[in-house]
């Protein structure tokens, strides 16, 4: 196996107080959002530094990690004394697309609820994709990926770390992800409740709330009250409660849904991502990973899942003499070792 250069052989110098990842083994990310982002990353990066980087984000390489708009910005403990600095650049939307994002967020009961509430709703993916955005990358291309460490290939081991962490960052905070798109939180929810509050007021456009206001052409609610052009409700008349259907009337459907809820699918995740969910594999085979040479086949299985599939029909099971063959004994012929 050919090395780099500049072979960076050495364990990583420790780190005390650095970033680690929760996961000890098995997958990193624990929600839907983080999987997909996760999705995203063993997309794009395969083989040993797919693996180093977990083990990196594992033993706390990870020094300090920082979330901002367009903009993830890290520092990665390696072998060398200078820890490398690592920048990981995302388009972040301007205000005519955040506004637009924003006002289609709050039209819908669903989606500003589990936002308010502090959570991402699993298909709100569907609202930038009908506006022609994306929430999260969906190739390496829309990404601008550096670090200052001497390996040419880039994402390099360092990247994938931090790819790691950002996930469980998600994990704990689904708005981070919204930040780096260019909306922290507080504006976020500030947003939605000032645009839900203005589309649930019953005022009409020109209309003060209040006694005495003036919904209308001349128009004056409350005592004396004057509607219309200059017509009076009645002597002294005080405007009573909205007209509606009364609720003994409607007892049969007042728990009825008014909507059907919307349908939500799980995420779209690569066949090969059960290899990260895999124990450390020490096999080396031709001077390669083991889970390196296996991806591509797992790849293949995703494309074409039939492959899997067991046969059936006549030809299912051979049957007759030739279904085992046997060597002089009777027992079946093993072959080489």
């Amino acid at each position: 196996m050919n090395r780099p250069w500049w072979s960076e052989s050495s364990r990583p110098l420790p780190v005390e107080g650095g970033l680690k990842a929760r996961s000890t083994r098995g997958a990193i990310g624990q929600t839907w959002w983080s999987g997909r982002f996760i999705a995203v990353l063993e997309s794009i990066i395969v083989g040993g530094r797919l693996e180093r980087g977990r083990n990196y984000a594992r033993r706390g390489q990870v020094i300090s990690l920082d979330v901002g708009p367009g903009m993830v910005s890290a520092l990665v403990q390696g072998s060398r004394f200078q820890p490398y600095r690592v920048r990981v650049g995302l388009t972040a939307f301007g205000k005519p697309e955040w506004a637009r994002l924003e006002r289609a967020l709050a039209e819908s009961a669903w989606y500003s609820a589990k936002l308010l509430a502090g959570e991402m709703p699993e298909d709100i993916e569907e609202v930038f994709g009908q506006l022609g955005l994306t929430l999260f990358p969906a190739s390496s291309a829309e990404l601008a990926m550096e670090c200052s460490c001497p390996d040419w290939q880039v994402p390099c081991k360092h990247i994938a770390a931090v790819f790691y962490l950002l996930a469980e960052t998600f994990d704990d905070d689904p708005f981070a992800i919204l930040a780096w798109r260019g909306r922290d939180r507080e504006e976020l929810l500030a947003s939605l409740h000032a645009l839900r509050a203005a589309m649930s007021s019953p005022a009409a456009p020109g209309a003060e709330a209040g006694p005495g206001s003036a919904p209308g052409a001349g128009a004056v609610t409350g005592a004396g009250a004057v509607t219309g052009a200059g017509a009076v409700t009645g002597a002294g008349a005080v405007a009573g409660p909205p007209a509606g259907v009364p609720l003994a009337d409607c007892l049969g459907s007042y728990f009825t849904m008014p909507a059907p809820l919307p349908v939500t699918r799980p995420a779209a995740t690569s066949s090969a991502a059960l290899l990260a969910q895999l124990p450390e594999v020490h096999i080396v085979v031709r001077g390669h990973p083991l889970t390196e040479l296996l991806h591509p086949a797992y790849l293949a299985f995703g494309e074409h899942p039939g492959v899997l599939a067991e046969p059936s029909g006549p030809s299912a099971e051979p049957s007759g003499p030739s279904a085992e063959p046997s060597g002089p004994s009777g027992e079946p012929d093993g072959g080489d070792p």
